[in-house]
């Protein structure tokens, strides 16, 4: 089954378009997390996991799909991979789809490299071994072609995917997306090269396995590269946090309800530090975050397409 269909099939099953994104760190760990592991690199490793494992627990069952930030992993050197190893895996066995949050890039040789490290195999005598449990893979496509097809080339036939940077959700993203080439903002001729590319790797869903990464925070520019991108699959960060709302996102869908995934890491997976839920939750940081995933999902429900699909998770509320 290709990566579309898949990703599909989570969403209409969930009966939402949410994306919880993991991002460790210690300063925002729940209180007292960190210091029941030793205070070193391994503990700390220990402790993302423990926290990564409440996450995904917390969320499994309301969300489609998960996406771990790998650079407060890597922070921790190898130990933080191991944990970020274990962490997808878990989310895999959970059910969710597993996003990898790399946005590796490169040409030739060293692109085959990272995309049979993240979404093939790894070939042992005569053994093939699995290194990352990771669905899909944001990458950066703004080395062209040869640096996005030995990913597209890993990941179509095996049923995964990848999210190319388009339109991103930082501030300084004008000083080099904006900058007019051939009379059309450079954003847009990058999401002409990913249509391009996502033509041919779609599925049964009418849906590509290369998707997008398209910011919440600029409304006006995601409306138009919907336009542009029809059948690419949008990742849109931004929301919460960053300033990106329900009524911003709302063009990143089809009429169905579907082609997008919203993504919100603090403003869910950070949820217990929120002075409501504090009071209501007290130390159980897992409730606080569960409520607030439960706050996104009936946000977008409420203000874009997405509440076209049946909501499950509503059901449970």
């Amino acid at each position: 089954m290709g990566f579309g269909q898949r990703l599909m099939d989570a969403i209409r099953h969930a009966g939402n378009p949410v994306l919880v994104g993991i991002d460790p760190r210690v300063e925002s760990l729940p209180e007292g997390l960190a210091a029941g592991f030793s205070q070193d690199l391994a503990g700390l490793a220990e402790a993302y996991l423990t926290f990564g494992k409440g996450v995904v627990d917390s969320v499994s069952g309301l969300v489609p799909a998960v996406k771990f930030q790998s650079a407060f992993y890597e922070a921790l050197g190898p130990e933080g991979l191991i944990a970020l190893r274990d962490s997808l895996a878990h989310a895999r066995s959970r059910g969710l789809i597993v996003i990898l949050d790399g946005k590796r890039n490169d040409i030739g040789s060293t692109a085959e490299a990272y995309a049979q490290a993240y979404l093939g195999e790894v070939t042992i005598g005569d053994r093939k071994v699995t290194p990352w449990e990771a669905d899909a893979l944001t990458i950066n496509a703004y080395l062209g072609s040869d640096g996005v097809r030995p990913f597209l080339e890993t990941a179509t036939p095996r049923g995964k995917g990848l999210f190319s940077l388009v339109r991103t959700s930082n501030p300084s993203a004008r000083e080099l997306q904006d900058l007019i080439v051939e009379g059309k903002p450079l954003y847009r001729r990058m999401a002409e090269l990913v249509a391009s590319w996502a033509e041919g790797c779609r599925d049964e869903s009418g849906y590509s396995a290369l998707g997008a990464v398209v910011g919440a925070t600029y409304p006006e520019q995601l409306a138009e590269l919907r336009e542009v991108l029809t059948g690419v699959v949008f990742l849109v960060p931004g929301y919460g946090a960053q300033g990106g709302t329900a009524k911003y996102v709302a063009s990143a869908f089809d009429a169905q309800g579907l082609g997008a995934i919203v993504n919100s890491s603090r403003g869910v997976s950070f949820a217990y530090q929120r002075k409501d839920l504090k009071a209501t939750y007290g130390a159980d940081w897992q409730r606080a975050i569960e409520h607030a995933a439960r706050e996104m999902i009936a946000d977008l429900a409420a203000h874009t397409p997405a509440g076209r699909l049946t909501s499950r998770a509503g059901h449970h509320a």
